[in-house]
């Protein structure tokens, strides 16, 4: 099943707010035809050493939740 992107997008528009009261964002990199999300973490959650686990038991657990087709979440290798 294809990730619905426009969904994707307005989800993490929601976790965007709270990232960014922290001083952090979170950008969409690419979304794979197997539901992979891959996304960056920008401002202080780049650097921040929760940012993997935030990525892992939030973010993924969120989009898997609100929008079909997401099986994982993975950061982008830079």
């Amino acid at each position: 099943m294809a990730v619905d992107k426009q969904l994707l997008e307005e989800t993490l528009d929601i976790i965007r707010q709270s990232l960014q009261a922290d001083g952090g964002d979170v950008e969409l990199i690419d979304v794979d035809d197997e539901g992979v999300v891959t996304l960056e973490m920008q401002g202080a959650c780049a650097g921040c050493p929760l940012s993997s686990l935030d990525m892992s038991e939030g973010i993924e657990r969120i989009l898997k939740e609100h929008v079909p087709g997401v099986t994982r979440v993975q950061p982008a290798v830079l």
